[in-house]
């Protein structure tokens, strides 16, 4: 699972992993490390999209999306998109409070990849949730942000691959 794709995963493989026999999540989120005021995960609706285009990626023009280019429909998908993670992930914002400590019933061999320029969710967020997982791996994917399967997809697919996650 990818970001929000990965909190859903860990959640439901924190339930019940008897249908699961390995995960990999990539740049995941769900988790509260800080105190109640401090931010784990940058604010991404407040902050200017350029400044959240230059937290997300290592190198900013590998942004795939044009927004100025993209057709009226394109954009206005995205924009849905934004608004049901608004309608998930708000309150609170970006993760279950409860989830960390759940993350300790996963069972299964888990690999947890992420972009080293991530600045939107840090790589020490990342080590975090891989430390809450008891067979976890966590591995730092160099010159990629949030999105590392766009930004290095050969380094990430090497570590897809890898024997490390499937064993």
């Amino acid at each position: 699972g990818f970001s929000r794709g990965g909190w859903i995963g860990a959640e439901m493989a924190s339930k019940d992993c008897s249908r699961l026999s390995k995960m990999m999540l990539v740049n995941a989120f769900g988790i509260k490390l800080g105190g109640a005021l401090a931010r784990d995960i940058a604010d991404v609706y407040y902050l200017p999209a350029a400044k959240v285009t230059r937290m997300k990626f290592h190198d900013p023009k590998n942004d795939p999306r044009d927004f100025k280019t993209m057709p009226a429909r394109a954009v206005a998908r995205v924009a849905l998109h934004r608004e049901t993670t608004v309608r998930f992930c708000w309150a609170p914002y970006m993760h279950n409070p409860k989830l960390k400590l759940r993350l300790s019933r996963i069972s299964i061999p888990t690999r947890i990849l992420w972009g080293a320029s991530d600045r939107i969710i840090k790589p020490s967020y990342g080590r975090a949730y891989a430390k809450a997982i008891p067979k976890a791996r966590f591995k730092l994917i160099p010159k990629a942000g949030h999105l590392p399967h766009i930004e290095q997809p050969a380094i990430f697919m090497r570590e897809v691959r890898s024997e490390e996650h499937t064993s």
